[in-house]
């Protein structure tokens, strides 16, 4: 089987297209041929040897694939060889074939490029345990999403419309607030030009008062404090990623006054069945968001679908800021 392999940790020169071991479809999993892989910043920074894998899982990078089954293992009764599949992982999805528990495909959309499809999983997984499971949306609140642009955000801002929320956005350009306009967001900050906590307090959160009822939050330290302020009362800050670091100082007096909440999640760490689990997330992103894909209600946003033999150029793209998802198609 060929795969992209490390050389090294570092930049995106480090990954090269070559041989690796072959996986093999255990107990409770299902063995995919990959047609194509969806990229995520997580696998830039695993790629940098800042995110290691969870112990057990495959070093490959790759969080999701689309692609036919080829084999299933002892205990599983729902697929077949042959089924167009998704599936969400916790690594080795920049390869030929991978090994995934059973618990975690999504049958492809009816009439959906597979290409398209590989972007999908990570995506839906994350805003739905995110949003809904650990912040418990809800119609006619306030929603601000960083990031907006990006293949989370993209995804995000279409559910939480279709829940009956109304969407902020913060973005690095007039015409990536654009699109998002586009998409439901009816809040648009420019931060490069605007202070993000003015616009949202200026805003009316669910139950009246100023502030956003949740805030998805990418950047982790830098937005902190000003995530805090910009807050509504019993608010949610739901963290899921670090790029503004790791470090920062928590002015608790706030969040007490505003009886506010803060999670931190991280999906690829979660279990594989179980409570709190992925089979669990996927289960609900099937019964509640599959059909919105299906009726093209939500739609998947690809900036760019690349071979895989140019996985560097893919990760360069995502870092530079593509707008919704891009993904590797594997030869």
């Amino acid at each position: 089987m060929r795969a992209i392999t490390l050389n090294g940790f570092g930049g995106p020169e480090v990954m090269e297209w070559g041989e690796a071991p072959a996986p093999v479809a255990e107990y409770g999993e299902v063995l995919i041929d990959v047609v194509a892989a969806g990229v995520n910043r997580a696998d830039l920074l695993q790629r940098q040897g800042f995110y290691p894998p969870p112990p057990g899982a495959s070093e490959i990078l790759g969080l999701e694939v689309s692609g036919e089954v080829a084999a299933v293992g002892d205990g599983v009764l729902e697929w077949r060889v042959g089924d167009r599949v998704c599936a969400l992982l916790s690594g080795g999805g920049y390869a030929q074939q991978v090994a995934v528990p059973a618990g975690q495909l999504l049958p492809v959309p009816e009439g959906m490029d597979l290409t398209v499809a590989a972007g999908l999983p990570e995506v839906a997984a994350t805003v739905w345990s995110n949003l809904v499971m650990t912040a418990g949306l809800r119609a006619g609140q306030l929603v601000l999403i960083h990031g907006g642009g990006s293949g989370i955000g993209t995804h995000a801002i279409q559910v939480a419309v279709q829940r009956g929320a109304r969407v902020a956005v913060t973005a690095g350009s007039d015409e990536k607030l654009k699109r998002c306009a586009e998409l439901g967001a009816s809040v648009l900050i420019n931060y490069r030009e605007q202070d993000f906590v003015e616009v949202v307090r200026g805003q009316e959160s669910g139950a009246g008062g100023p502030g956003a009822d949740i805030i998805l939050d990418n950047m982790g330290a830098a937005y902190l404090a000003r995530n805090v302020e910009a807050l509504a009362e019993h608010g949610h800050l739901v963290v899921i990623g670090m790029q503004g670091g790791v470090t920062a100082e928590l002015n608790l007096a706030a969040l007490l006054g505003k009886w506010g909440t803060i999670h931190a999640t991280n999906l690829r760490r979660r279990p594989a069945t179980g409570s709190h689990s992925k089979a669990e997330v996927i289960s609900q992103v099937r019964q509640q968001v599959w059909p919105l894909l299906a009726d093209g209600t939500v739609a998947p946003v690809v900036h760019a679908e690349l071979p895989i033999t140019e996985a560097a150029q893919a990760h360069r793209m995502l870092d530079a800021g593509a707008f919704g998802k891009v993904t590797l198609r594997v030869e």
